[in-house]
């Protein structure tokens, strides 16, 4: 029996009883809607696998109410007006097969985006409460919404309310007093300038969530639940600039006082509940917290938020770590529900393995938004970085291999891992070899700091799995070309991994030079002032890491700006990492490439070809990584069924390497 007992017990949200105090955040799943607007049959499969996998409460993907005031390309996101017979077809059935598991599910409907829509997402021009800058293009003024259309909105929510219950869900959460979206910029002094009845004071700004609920109640019965997005804090600095925690600031959005004014008044008017976090898009690491954020993040403020209130309280925040979920509601200061968001698109069975009491086979989130978040903004589909399945689940799933195979695997990194994991898992024999010492590759060092320790959780989680699927690991071995054909088997993976890559200029061999690696594994000293050769993610982290050491750390990079080169980094983790590096005072020198490593020193040039001299103790290379390929070169066509995985196959990110192994491993 599982020693996790209050996340198991039932709970109510109006009149409608939840099997646990479990729920699905609400994450948007682009890529994943029909051009009705309906959800498409991945989307589908996608919230039943949650419900499967013990989720009490499944709050859906952002719906919008309409798609004529704000204007969206069809198939980006689910539209319940649209074609309300066809987004009953696409729902009516899941929200059945959903129930079946005795899980309650909600629609979050969409009052819009406002400000913050994607210039490229819409047909037209964008909208807000005010004339006020776009997001992503301050260039392009919103066009302010007329009091008509406003009340329109008003219409349209209920009548999206009114369809979701004839589709079967059992309430809806309106999105949001949260995270700066169109309905937050209403409640906002800084987005709403507006003299008629939706603005003013902060009575005038409440006014249009406060109608919204009134009227869906209206419509659906008192009985039929309405939860609210809600975020208590906003951690707006200025346009487009955020605040991190424990840096001193004026809030320009709502501040925590105000969150705690109006929180009573919107329960008041009939909320059922609040989905509470903090953060808005001008401080985007708040709302879609990265691998720096603690977990549990937003407790802080819930706890203020439920002296204030009388209806249950929901919190996500990186709320993924079974003991924390589990203390939080049995402290029963700051929630009376746990959200969680991306801890379900790594690992849908969450719930079923707390319950069973099996935590450790929980496949942890790493926070790097990559195959989530990171995806849609490439115009891809929603997914996960650590399990290739999600959202596809039928369609790419695990299943047994028609006969057993011997599988060599060259390689205990991550995707040397990840293959070993996924065969076995298939019925095949395998034989991993790894050359160290232990198990991990570049996710060993990519785990020393405190503020990536959720890649350790992964790592022992691999570990965990292989010790239980029975894997013959053999470390300690290196493997030439000769002894995998001398001891060829059905199968070989070469997941050899990669080696950093060093610039051939004057002085690079000096013992004052060191890799990224030999940094973070403190193989080699580090001096009191660092310079770290290059500005991608991993160069940022590293410096970092030494600054937080107490190092003086400066950063040179050849390109214009830090992490704009190689695989793109998701916009809430490329901000805050950028906010850190100010924070922890860390100069920056752009537009520079190394010249020359002397003593005590380096020598820079910019593309004008000025030279600078930048005193070092240190210096730290970290310009890439190289494929090491020589092992697969050598037996690729001279044996049949070689495969190259990971790093050596492309140095790329922890996403791609298990990308591939899945890939492989799936269909051997």
């Amino acid at each position: 029996m599982s020693g996790y007992k209050k996340l198991f017990e039932p709970i109510k949200i109006g009149k409608v009883e939840v099997k646990n105090k479990i729920a699905m955040a609400p994450m948007g799943i682009l890529g994943l809607a029909t051009d009705k607007g309906g959800f498409s049959k991945r989307a589908q499969d996608y919230y039943i696998e949650r419900a499967k996998g013990g989720t009490g409460l499944i709050i859906t993907s952002v719906t919008k109410i309409e798609n004529e005031i704000e204007k969206m390309h069809p198939g980006i996101i689910v539209c319940t007006t649209m074609d309300p017979a066809h987004f009953i077809n696409t729902t009516s059935e899941m929200v059945e097969r959903i129930h079946a598991y005795d899980s309650k599910i909600f629609l979050q409907l969409a009052i819009g985006f406002g400000r913050v829509a994607a210039p490229a997402m819409l047909v037209g021009e964008p909208v807000a409460p005010s004339a006020i800058p776009n997001y992503w293009d301050p260039s392009v003024t919103c066009r302010e919404l007329t009091t008509k259309e406003v009340e329109k909105l008003v219409k349209m929510a209920a009548e999206s309310a009114a369809i979701a219950k004839v589709a079967g869900f059992d309430g809806v959460e309106i999105h949001a007093v949260h995270e700066g979206y169109l309905l937050d910029q209403f409640t906002i002094g800084m987005f709403n300038r507006r003299t008629d009845k939706y603005g003013g004071d902060v009575m005038g700004r409440l006014t249009l969530p406060i109608e919204i609920v009134k009227a869906i109640k209206k419509v659906n019965g008192q009985d039929f639940p309405v939860s609210l997005r809600f975020s208590i804090k906003s951690y707006i600095k200025g346009w487009n600039q955020g605040g991190l925690d424990g840096e001193e600031f004026v809030e320009k959005g709502r501040d925590t006082e105000e969150g705690l004014t109006i929180a009573p008044i919107l329960e008041k008017a009939g909320y059922d509940a609040f989905d509470a976090d903090a953060g808005s898009y001008d401080a985007w690491y708040w709302a879609h917290p990265p691998i720096y954020q603690k977990h549990g993040l937003y407790l802080p403020l819930t706890e203020q938020l439920k002296k204030v209130v009388n209806v249950p309280v929901i919190v996500a925040g990186r709320m993924d770590l079974p003991e924390l979920a589990e203390k939080t509601l049995e402290e029963g200061k700051a929630a009376d529900m746990v959200c969680l968001g991306r801890a379900l698109l790594a690992d849908p069975a969450w719930p079923n393995k707390v319950l069973e009491d099996r935590p450790e086979d929980i496949r942890p989130c790493v926070g790097c938004h990559d195959g989530c978040l990171g995806r849609a903004f490439e115009g891809k589909p929603l997914c996960c970085a650590v399990n290739p399945a999600c959202a596809r689940e039928v369609d790419y799933g695990i299943y047994p291999a028609c006969c057993t195979k011997n599988v060599m695997i060259i390689g205990g990194g991550v995707a040397g891992m990840e293959a070993a994991r996924v065969a076995a898992l298939r019925g095949h024999k395998v034989t991993l070899y790894e050359k160290t010492d232990k198990l991990g590759g570049h996710l060993i060092e990519a785990s020393v700091d405190e503020f990536k320790k959720d890649n350790e959780r992964l790592l022992d989680w691999y570990k965990t799995q292989m010790n239980k699927l029975g894997i013959d690991v053999k470390l300690n071995t290196e493997v030439d070309p000769e002894f995998v054909k001398a001891n060829a088997t059905d199968v070989v993976i070469v997941a050899t991994g990669s080696t950093p890559i060093k610039p051939n200029v004057p002085g690079i061999d000096k013992d004052n030079v060191v890799t990224a690696t030999e940094a973070l594994l403190k193989e080699k000293p580090v001096g009191n002032k660092v310079v770290v050769v290059g500005g991608g993610l991993v160069g940022c982290e590293t410096a970092l890491s030494l600054a937080m050491a107490g190092k003086e750390v400066t950063i040179v990079e050849m390109l214009p700006e830090l992490m704009s080169a190689g695989l793109p980094v998701p916009h809430m983790n490329r901000t805050m990492v950028l906010d850190m590096i100010k924070l922890h005072n860390i100069k920056t020198v752009l537009n520079n490439s190394l010249l020359e490593v002397k003593d005590g020193a380096v020598e820079v040039i910019d593309n004008n070809f000025k030279r600078t001299t930048i005193p070092a103790d240190t210096v730290v290379i970290s310009v890439g990584l190289k494929p090491n390929k020589c092992l697969y070169n050598e037996t690729s066509g001279k044996l049949p069924k070689v495969y190259t995985i990971g790093d050596a196959n492309r140095a790329r990110n922890i996403m791609y390497a298990i990308w591939d192994a899945y890939e492989v491993a799936r269909t051997i």
